[in-house]
């Protein structure tokens, strides 16, 4: 996904992906996966058919022969070639190698601090699991995908300096405990 389609450098690109993505989020709150492919289906299927239509009338109304109205669009080529297979195999291939190393170091406790941190936010997800269900969850995302970096935009300054502070403090505590658990402090220091 362009980064410019989340900063909203064409509104209209911009707002037809997030209110089409928003809609069918929505959607899938109130029916099922089933429903609403078949649902957007039967609305593709309804438009096509009717331009379809529309088109042999003016045709045969205005008696010109144009042809089919999505002829480009059929001879446009859509197979996926064995390379862009090979690579896309080889990325999801690489993504999930290094998620089952990382997951095993921090269940396997190869750094305390590291698989302390990983086990404070699985405590954080029960919370966040118990107040939204997955759907209100990527709905959340989805809007916040298309508000934040505008939001960062335009307000950088605060932010970096608010984000400062923070990090400080976070480092701050992180260092304390560190020195108060044996074993604990990190291997590059």
């Amino acid at each position: 996904m362009s980064m410019d389609l989340l900063y909203w450098r064409n509104v209209k690109q911009s707002g037809a992906v997030f209110s089409s993505a928003l809609l069918l989020l929505f959607s899938l709150t109130q029916f099922s996966v089933v429903s609403v492919a078949a649902y957007l289906g039967l609305a593709a299927l309804s438009a096509t058919i009717s331009f379809r239509i529309y088109k042999s009338v003016l045709q045969a109304v205005q008696k010109t022969d144009e042809g089919h109205p999505f002829k480009a669009y059929l001879e446009i080529e859509i197979t996926l070639s064995q390379d862009q297979i090979s690579k896309y195999a080889d990325k999801i291939l690489l993504y999930t190698n290094t998620c089952m190393k990382e997951l095993r170091r921090l269940f396997l406790v190869q750094d305390l601090i590291d698989s302390l941190k990983f086990a404070v936010l699985m405590w954080l997800l029960t919370y966040v699991g118990a107040l939204f269900n997955g759907l209100t969850l990527l709905i959340l995302t989805v809007v916040s995908m298309f508000t934040m970096p505008v939001v960062y935009e335009k307000h950088q300054a605060q932010i970096d300096q608010y984000v400062g502070l923070i990090r400080t403090q976070v480092n701050g505590v992180v260092g304390k405990i560190q020195a108060k658990i044996p074993g604990a402090k990190r291997k590059d220091e």
